[in-house]
């Protein structure tokens, strides 16, 4: 009985690629001109860069001065006198709201062909070609998702759902609004290097001016969101320190007047219990003057902080029209193809050993 071999003999396996290289070399031709295709049709991008150093603003403690005068009256300014700094690694929590999408959406761009403005979203919406690859694949694999879409009968009402204090609860988006998110997402990015301590925001586009622009535009945007979260809190602790003073200060003022108004009505007192009173008076006068007078020095200091808490980005690298384009890669992808050409090719050439050998296993066998 001959003795079974499952294996596959390396010198055997490469005369079988050597009898199979009409098979082979159409493989590695059908990859090859895959590539070269992918590779002539895919569109141009062209990333526009910004580096820039986050600074964030010294915190001083608010309440400290008023001490036991403050917890006294029922005043606790010192919690709400630190400012909450953001990480700079939470920066691509911001530009993934749907707030922020809308705004940069409706960024102006300049376009290369007649010197016009359009929005980002009136560019992919209404001027924006697709190109033959982008094409084949939307008819292809993207078909499906074509067809549910021809389906939809309309698309959702946007609403702005709202509580009882007139805040919005939630945004809600349409489908064409969902897609050019989804877009934006793959040209928009923002990395925090910690390292170096630097934040990197790249936007590509299909043109080097508009790549540039969006850039800009999401800079800024982003920039503002940061600097109206700080302020936010800041204004905060400005309008809860202004209302502890306004309420200090008419405490104060009534106080003020019964005193003035106890001493108008005894000019000569000779009564002990008089005596008595005016003390108390003017020992409630001096406390509420004390609180009224550390609450205004707090008011000052609250507003002051409503600028020291914005905080300041020091540019490194400003957004300039870029040169070159980052993709595509065309040798990297004509590479990537052979690499798979020859891969799919020596693996038809294994399978077919395999179950040549299966076939000869099993004859011997009957």
């Amino acid at each position: 009985m001959k003795e079974k071999n499952s294996g596959i003999n390396m010198i055997y396996f490469f005369r079988e690629i050597w009898d199979k290289k009409r098979a082979v070399l159409s493989i590695l031709a059908v990859f090859f001109v895959l590539g070269v295709f992918i590779a002539l049709t895919s569109k141009k991008m062209y990333n526009a860069k910004s580096l820039f150093i986050p600074q964030t603003s010294q915190q001083d403690s608010q309440g400290s001065s008023l001490g036991g005068l403050a917890s006294l009256a029922g005043i606790n300014i010192g919690s709400l006198s630190n400012g909450t700094e953001i990480s700079p690694s939470l920066y691509p929590q911001f530009i993934s709201s749907i707030r922020f999408k809308k705004r940069l959406a409706q960024s102006k761009i300049n376009l290369v062909e007649n010197g016009g403005k359009v929005t980002y979203a009136e560019y992919y919406e209404k001027l924006y070609q697709p190109n033959i690859l982008e094409l084949l694949i939307k008819y292809t694999i993207g078909l499906p998702g074509e067809i549910i879409k021809s389906l939809r009968s309309a698309p959702p009402i946007i609403r702005n759902e709202k509580n009882s204090a007139g805040e919005n609860n939630f945004d809600q988006i349409s489908y064409e609004e969902f897609e050019l998110f989804a877009r934006m997402d793959g040209q928009l990015s923002v990395v925090s290097m910690e390292k170096e301590g630097v934040v990197q925001l790249t936007f590509a586009m299909p043109d080097p001016l508009m790549a540039a622009q969006m850039a800009q535009s999401a800079e800024s945007l982003l920039q503002d969101e940061i600097i109206a979260y700080k302020i936010k809190n800041a204004k905060e602790q400005l309008k809860f320190t202004e209302a502890q003073y306004q309420e200090k200060k008419t405490e104060f003022n009534e106080v003020q007047s019964r005193l003035a108004g106890f001493k108008d009505r005894n000019q000569n007192i000779v009564s002990a219990s008089l005596l008595n009173q005016q003390d108390r008076l003017e020992a409630e006068y001096n406390f509420s003057f004390s609180i009224y007078t550390e609450l205004a020095k707090q008011l000052e200091q609250a507003k002051l902080q409503v600028s020291k808490d914005t905080p300041v980005f020091a540019i490194i690298q400003e957004v300039s029209i870029p040169v070159q384009k980052s993709s595509p890669n065309r040798p990297k992808i004509l590479l990537i193809f052979i690499v798979l050409g020859v891969v799919v090719a020596v693996g038809y050439v294994a399978v077919t050993m395999i179950m040549f050998n299966l076939k000869k296993d099993w004859e011997s066998i009957d």
